[in-house]
């Protein structure tokens, strides 16, 4: 299975937010949409990714006046992407190497997704399902 496979079945829907947008912002956005980061965009280029996990450790450090801070002093500028082709299980042991949650998917230089290791999960779920389905029926029919 392919990374373009996970975003065919996902749909295209990509939430995002500005570099100078402030943390406060992004925190309403990630509750509103109940995910859990946003790829950054400065001018409509991805420059980086924000998490949940990067807010609250910056929090931790900071305190309250994080959350006026713009959104390009927390995030993750040097993260992570893939392309479409890549393979689901390549993909899988890299977050699980780097301990990444949410991996950007850019083709020519256009955010195309974002795959997080909820769909890797569901991918390899659904793999699995379907092989045991096909086992059965070889049982069946043998």
């Amino acid at each position: 299975m392919r990374i373009a496979d996970i975003l065919r079945n996902k749909g295209n829907s990509i939430v995002t937010i500005d570099a100078h947008a402030t943390v406060n912002a992004l925190l309403c956005d990630l509750a509103r949409h109940n995910i859990g980061a946003m790829v950054v965009l400065d001018n409509d280029a991805v420059v980086g990714i924000i998490s949940e996990r990067d807010v609250v450790r910056r929090l931790h450090e900071r305190g309250p006046e994080l959350l006026s801070t713009e959104v390009s002093d927390v995030m993750t500028a040097l993260m992570f992407t893939c392309v479409p082709a890549d393979s689901v299980d390549s993909i899988a042991a890299i977050m699980t190497e780097r301990r990444i949650r949410h991996v950007p998917v850019i083709e020519d230089g256009s955010l195309l997704g974002i795959v997080s290791i909820g769909d890797v999960v569901k991918s390899r779920i659904d793999e699995l399902q379907s092989e045991r389905d096909q086992l059965e029926s070889y049982i069946d029919q043998g």
